[in-house]
């Protein structure tokens, strides 16, 4: 796959401009994304720092507003760019960016994520290591401030994420929280000539987060609201968000109940495939983790089949189904340091120095993996998944301006082709194991389940009869959740949390899938027995993870 020339425009100019202006204000970009550049200080989250962002923001969008395209990647370039930065204001000054908490993404978490990212191969890495942890309270501070702007024009997370949040913070506070373990594996023993600066640092960071408790428990707690719910105003706002497209809301909360009801049905089909007839999904799912087959035993064994499941997918679908430039072949499956239980893919540097990872965070004491459950994960993180999307984009230098190809992120595109790439898998073969195929539909049900809950809480409809009728609340948003999804109640209740804090978030990867999906057959019909399905891959992939609304106008 070659890298196709292209003269740059005025309009890759501003583009690129503003993602170096982007690096400028961003430490934890710089260090995400392997820039050159401090790395030993954090975003300024304070409202100062907010402002200055936002007049960025204007002006790069007037800048915009007067260039004209010169071919069709300009036109996408600024279309994109005014959906995405347009949208970023808009929610500046409605005052979102000043309530920004909750169990999941907020500057409570990425505070302490971004060290996950950071190199610790020498002492020069540790000594930033502990820099940065020595400049943590500075980074709280200034988020306290916003935290307290907000909540003076009544702009305030509500309760529950209030009380997840001091636990969270407290958490990070204890002596035995991840600072101090960060310092122990940095310090290399007693005597380590940086070993002291680690510790320094871990305690400044365990103080900080001491004092980010206690605002949240002596201060913000106590004008929080109880509801959960945002209302149809703010959530139509935070699904374009995470979608770049504008849906029905209504519509698609009614495709959600429907879509459930289509994939509990298949799921019905291949219980009774693996099992016999009458053998209920939970049945089938239960005796799966009780094969021997099936497990997988500790972490090194996890990480060994992760890792082996990715490089066949990638030696398989190379050449025959995808073009798969030959940096994004090598991924790397690594066990996270931390113990959230989360799976998450964090993408490669520009050079591809460091490499695509996807990073699995196993809780404590948890040491059997089912892989009838979790070969589809990997397809999902992975290839055909974000490691094929992002590191694609990343790769086409000679194509996209560095905004295309390294700062823009839209949730639905992105999670929503990685869900895509689950169920073309299962359409290739590569889950004709009804087993493996059960995995991939219990992660469906649950993302089409999330549609219904999320939509039905937040804009507080009507609830079905069977969780008692009424108006959705959180009580039956966890019968419901409960019901539909096949985990360990502890992770179920964070999920919740999650949906109840974050809105639009967790729909835009099933309704993301939803509309690559119709954006995939709408192009088979308008180029009938010309289309194929491996260039069509390689056209939207080439576009970048940008709205929805833009992909769909940009195929067309």
């Amino acid at each position: 796959m070659t890298q196709t020339p292209r003269t740059p425009t005025e309009i890759d100019a501003v583009a690129d401009a503003y993602v170096d202006t982007l690096a400028s204000l961003s430490p934890l970009l710089r260090t995400s994304l392997g820039l050159p550049g401090d790395q030993t200080t954090f975003d300024d989250v304070s409202p100062a720092g907010l402002a200055t962002l936002d007049a960025e923001r204007t002006a790069v969008l007037g800048r915009l507003s007067k260039l004209t395209p010169a071919d069709d990647v300009d036109v996408v370039t600024k279309a994109a760019m005014l959906e995405r930065i347009g949208l970023e204001s808009e929610l500046y000054d409605s005052g979102e960016s000043f309530a920004t908490l909750n169990v999941i993404h907020s500057p409570l978490q990425t505070t302490r994520d971004i060290f996950d990212l950071m190199p610790t191969d020498t002492a020069q890495d540790w000594e930033v290591v502990a820099a940065r942890m020595g400049n943590v309270p500075d980074s709280l501070a200034g988020y306290v401030e916003s935290l307290r702007e907000g909540a003076a024009t009544g702009i305030v997370a509500a309760r529950r994420q209030v009380e997840a949040g001091i636990a969270q913070a407290e958490e990070l506070a204890g002596e035995s929280s991840f600072w101090s373990s960060l310092a122990r594996t940095g310090s290399g023993g007693e005597g380590t000539h940086h070993a002291s600066a680690l510790e320094a640092g871990a305690t400044r960071a365990r103080a900080a987060y001491a004092d980010l408790a206690e605002f949240l428990r002596s201060e913000l707690i106590h004008r929080a609201p109880e509801e959960d719910a945002v209302g149809r105003d703010r959530y139509e706002l935070f699904s374009q968000q995470f979608l770049g497209a504008r849906i029905d809301l209504d519509e698609t909360y009614e495709w959600g109940r429907e879509e459930l009801a289509r994939v509990v049905a298949e799921q019905e089909a291949t219980a009774a495939e693996l099992y016999g007839a009458g053998t209920s999904p939970q049945e089938a799912m239960e005796r799966l983790d009780a094969d021997p087959a099936r497990q997988l035993h500790g972490t090194d064994a996890l990480q060994r089949w992760m890792q082996e499941t990715s490089d066949a997918a990638v030696a398989a679908l190379a050449d025959t189904q995808f073009d798969i430039p030959e940096p994004v072949r090598r991924l790397e499956c690594c066990i996270a340091p931390t113990q959230s239980g989360g799976i998450y893919y964090t993408e490669p540097t520009a050079d591809f120095s460091r490499p695509g990872r996807m990073w699995w965070s196993v809780p404590a004491g948890v040491t059997e993996f089912g892989t009838w459950r979790e070969k589809t994960t990997v397809y999902h993180e992975g290839v055909p998944g974000h490691h094929l999307q992002i590191g694609q984009t990343t790769y086409r230098s000679g194509l996209l301006n560095s905004w295309r190809r390294l700062a823009c992120w839209v949730s639905g595109h992105g999670e929503g082709w990685a869900l895509y790439a689950e169920r073309l898998m299962a359409d290739l073969g590569f889950l004709d194991d009804p087993a493996d195929r059960l995995g991939m539909l219990d992660g469906q049900r649950l993302r089409a389940a999330r549609v219904v809950l999320d939509i039905g809480v937040h804009l507080r409809k009507d609830a079905p009869a069977d969780l008692g009728g009424g108006t959705w609340d959180a009580e039956k948003a966890r019968t419901f959740l409960f019901a539909n999804a096949n985990m360990a109640p502890g992770f179920l209740n964070f999920e919740l949390d999650r949906y109840l804090g974050w809105p639009g978030q967790a729909p835009s990867y099933k309704v993301g899938q939803r509309l690559w999906e119709q954006i995939r057959d709408e192009t088979a019909v308008r180029e009938g027995a010309a289309f194929d399905l491996k260039a069509f891959h390689r056209r939207a992939l080439d576009v970048g993870s940008v709205g929805l609304d833009v992909l769909a106008q940009a195929l067309r």
